[in-house]
């Protein structure tokens, strides 16, 4: 691979569960360099994404490549790069150091003296036992373990949950220090307010496939984010407050405004198909 090529791709990727269709031809390339946020409403596949391209789930037709290597292939030195961090997982009765010594000899690029910066930035403790750390201590020590194996593509599924305020700021501040350019960071969310100015670019999923992937410049320069007194009629979406109108509105006069991603979700769920057309060219 090339340092400026896509670490992963998925072309024209199709998947279903028995029944019911996740996705339908769904297409996309991720560049290293970059923090992704994975978006969409509940059941749109984003953590069936995941594992699709960590090899947990093998696609029904299309494929998906991960540093040069069919994902489904599970080839080791592919493994190797990768870890994916899950909303849900177990936590054994065993010692935090323990639990990183033991997990952490599969990764080449493991660095023990970072992990125990995080576990220290984040105050948990690594001589505690895994499994009787509260549900926040645990996320937090297993971020850090996931930010010290120092994979070129680490995943997240929904990594602020359960986090208290303090720590969400702390989860952004260690994301961001730890990203490199030779690495890819794919996070899944819903909350889009806990990873706001860390997610660039961001894709937003429905059943069909992509509704927006788009860097936070090229949405900036489509779209205006404003309050004002009256109601846009062409707003894509609109909220009142206590002056007026917050509203997305098509970027008329090229004004620059910070994207609000809380009301981009809300705009591209309204708006599919004209989103599509307006950042995908379908």
């Amino acid at each position: 691979m090339e340092n400026n090529d896509p670490i992963i791709r998925i072309d024209h990727l199709k998947f279903n569960y028995r029944k019911h269709i996740v996705f339908e031809d769904l297409s996309l390339e991720m560049e290293p360099g970059r923090i992704y946020g994975l978006l969409g409403e509940n059941g749109v596949g984003k953590t069936t994404l995941l594992r699709i391209i960590i090899g947990l789930l093998r696609t029904k037709s299309g494929k998906c490549t991960v540093l040069g290597s069919d994902s489904a292939s599970r080839n080791p030195m592919m493994l190797q790069d990768m870890y994916l961090v899950p909303e849900l997982f177990f936590a054994p009765p065993i010692s935090v150091k323990h639990f990183a010594a033991s997990n952490s000899i599969l990764y080449p690029h493991w660095d023990s003296a970072q992990f125990e910066r995080l576990c220290q930035t984040f105050e948990v403790s690594t001589s505690h036992r895994f499994d009787k750390l509260s549900h926040g201590q645990q996320k937090k020590a297993l971020i850090a373990f996931a930010l010290a194996l120092n994979t070129k593509v680490l995943l997240m599924d929904e990594p602020s949950n359960g986090l208290d305020i303090p720590s969400k700021t702390t989860l952004r501040r260690v994301i961001s220090e730890c990203a490199t350019e030779d690495r890819v960071i794919v996070i899944s969310t819903h909350q889009v307010r806990d990873l706001e100015n860390l997610i660039d670019p961001i894709i937003i999923l429905d059943r069909s496939g992509l509704v927006i992937n788009a860097s936070i410049q090229q949405i900036s320069s489509k779209l205006t984010f404003t309050s004002s007194q009256t109601l846009d009629q062409e707003a894509y979406w609109s909220e009142s407050t206590l002056n007026g109108y917050y509203q997305v509105v098509p970027n008329r006069e090229g004004l620059d405004s910070r994207v609000n991603l809380e009301a981009l979700f809300n705009a591209a769920l309204r708006n599919k198909e004209a989103f599509k057309t307006m950042f995908n060219g379908k």
